[in-house]
């Protein structure tokens, strides 16, 4: 439920989108996002997940040791887990959206990015990556392309005016690539 607040009565979430659409302007509409999807990886969650575990374990096993010079905690050994656990909770989810100029794609919570122009998208079309193209984000040599993935296989993969090929993967390639082809006019 939500709440407007000029008139403080709780209304349902659909009336409440009408409502600020009307109360909009015509450039706040234009640059709303019109297509997000946020895909999951749920192998990396497991992956990371079983890393915390061991990092954990690795502590309570250093903090049980006798005391002596080498033993217990050490700051930089912790610095680095939470590196390293940071950096995999990154690549738990890809979120794709789309609004007026760009497709924008979002690692986790944002340190990996990307925009892409959507005026300079020459073509897009479904592909399937194969299985040792990887998850992540890379950058292929033959044929020479980048990847943008966290699961699975599909993609839609972008032709930009520049020559260079991008493979935006997806668990509902349809739906992305039909939302990118009404966002550039194909």
């Amino acid at each position: 439920m939500w709440r407007y607040s000029a008139g403080y009565r709780i209304i349902g979430k659909k009336y409440l989108t009408l409502i600020l659409l009307l109360n909009c302007s015509n450039n706040q509409i234009k640059n709303m996002t019109s297509y997000k999807h946020t895909q999951i990886g749920y192998l990396m969650i497991i992956a990371t997940l079983a890393v915390l575990a061991l990092f954990a374990w690795a502590q309570i096993t250093a903090r049980a040791e006798p005391p002596s010079v080498d033993s217990g905690t050490n700051f930089l050994v912790i610095a680095v887990m939470v590196l390293i656990l940071l950096t995999l909770a990154s690549f738990t989810t890809l979120t794709t959206s789309i609004d007026e100029k760009y497709l924008k794609i979002k690692f986790g919570y944002g340190i990996f990015r990307k925009k892409f122009l959507l005026s300079e998208i020459v073509s897009i079309k479904q592909v399937k990556n194969h299985w040792y193209y990887g998850w992540g984000i890379r950058f292929w040599l033959w044929p020479k392309m980048w990847i943008y993935n966290i699961s699975g296989f599909d993609a839609v993969e972008l032709t930009m005016k520049n020559g260079k090929v991008y493979h935006i993967g997806t668990d509902v390639p349809n739906e992305l690539e039909m939302a990118i082809k009404r966002a550039t006019s194909f």
